[in-house]
């Protein structure tokens, strides 16, 4: 009896290892398939129900493959803290196996985390796809991410208001900023509207007309702070302040705010990203009254009429399932034109493959922009953006100029303003 107790012990013994061994081999492999080995299924991490989880549903539609793909909505701050949580405390666990990125936020992640990222050079052709887009999701000779949406600019403008001051949209293209300063002048003293809505607590604008040089916050290394000197950035605060002088700006200080300025008529244009459109098209009253235009370019040499503002891509953690993932990111968004074809029609998702331009959901003349084109215009700028890299520090580096603007638009001059901004950026990014 006694043999028999040891060996019921030492069975019960090995069971426990086990159970131990296999816990710890799934708390150190990752759950990017939410608990199953990687390989039935996969999971997806996206925010915005409208918009990006519709896509990720649209995809998953059009997706020829035997693993399930489980699609999770967070908010994306929520997105952000979970990953920055997760990757720093060096487990996986809980991971999903594809993630929404903000192009203005990934190199933080590649940078600070470089192996906890799949590679896709080898899944997907980056040439594929808008050049600006591949600086932001590329890092050290790899390609990280796969190229989502576009946040190409353009400049929305109220056809009707123009016309009271003697303009067409014709006279407002492939202008420079200080030629769109003189015609809200003009527009202003016919029609007594505003020309744009302006927030100096929101440096889109500033953002926007940086590009439009090939310039940002940050030199190439994507970390060191490019402010002081950078002639780009001058000239851009430059002429925020010309339009301030000039009073053809409505000031507003929230979403709700500029939204209702166009909405209500009390603007003749909005300079912004084209996912601005669905809100401007909230006002039915105003259709055809309205046609985009290329966005106006700072007054420089090598600058162009053309711009970004916001965007975000598409990464595969580097847990198990990681290849299926990468299956599915080649068969739905890394090459299925048909696909966006289908997200520009259902959810108005203007991606950045360029193949999916030739298709006919592109080339749909729209009535409340006058029978433009709208989205074959907008996917011919987006070629034309000029590729930055957007670096680690985005918006803190955007928190520090607020206060450096709010500085010159109060008598500070320029030089010292720069000077201060750097300073700060320096000691506080360190």
């Amino acid at each position: 009896m006694k043999k028999v107790y040891l060996m019921l012990v030492l069975l019960v013994g090995l069971a426990v290892l086990a159970a131990c061994s296999s816990g710890d081999e799934e708390a150190n492999s990752g759950s990017g398939s939410e608990g199953s080995s990687g390989t039935d299924s996969i999971t997806a991490w996206a925010w915005d129900p409208a918009f990006n989880i519709a896509a990720l549903e649209k995809a998953k539609e059009a997706y020829d493959g035997d693993v399930e793909v489980k699609i999770i909505e967070n908010a994306q701050d929520d997105i952000i803290q979970k990953l920055n949580t997760g990757l720093s405390s060096g487990t996986t666990k809980g991971m999903p196996n594809i993630v929404l990125i903000e192009d203005y936020r990934a190199q933080s992640f590649l940078q600070a985390y470089p192996d906890a990222f799949h590679p896709l050079t080898d899944v997907i052709n980056s040439d594929d796809f808008a050049d600006y887009k591949i600086a932001t999701t590329s890092f050290d000779g790899e390609q990280y991410g796969l190229p989502f949406d576009s946040g190409v600019a353009g400049l929305y403008v109220r056809t009707d208001y123009l016309e009271e001051a003697g303009y067409t949209p014709e006279d407002l293209t492939d202008i420079t900023w200080d030629e769109y300063i003189e015609i809200g002048k003009k527009v202003k003293e016919a029609t007594g509207k505003n020309m744009l809505t302006l927030d100096p607590n929101d440096l889109g604008q500033i953002r926007m007309m940086i590009q439009t040089n090939g310039s940002w916050y940050v030199d190439e290394d994507g970390s060191t702070p490019n402010l002081e000197g950078n002639e780009s950035l001058a000239k851009a605060f430059e002429t925020y302040k010309k339009m301030m002088d000039a009073d053809i700006g409505k000031i507003v200080s929230d979403w709700s705010q500029f939204v209702g300025a166009f909405n209500s008529g009390d603007v003749a244009s909005v300079p912004t990203g084209n996912w601005i459109t669905p809100s401007i098209k909230q006002a039915e009253d105003q259709s055809g009254k309205w046609a985009v235009v290329p966005m106006p370019r700072l007054d420089m040499e090598g600058a162009v009429n053309a711009s970004n503002l916001g965007g975000s891509s598409w990464y595969v953690l580097n847990v198990d399932g990681k290849e299926e993932a990468a299956d599915f990111m080649l068969q739905t968004f890394g090459s299925n034109a048909d696909l966006y074809q289908t997200l520009v029609k259902d959810i108005g998702a203007l991606g950045t493959y360029s193949a999916a331009a030739e298709g006919d959901a592109y080339a749909v003349e729209d009535e409340f922009f006058g029978g433009q084109q709208l989205l074959t215009d907008l996917s011919t700028w987006t070629d034309e953006i000029p590729g930055v890299n957007y670096g680690l520090h985005t918006y803190a580096i955007e928190d520090i100029l607020v206060t450096g603007m709010q500085d010159y638009l109060n008598g500070t001059e320029l030089a010292t303003v720069l000077e201060n901004v750097q300073s700060q950026a320096e000691a506080q990014l360190k």
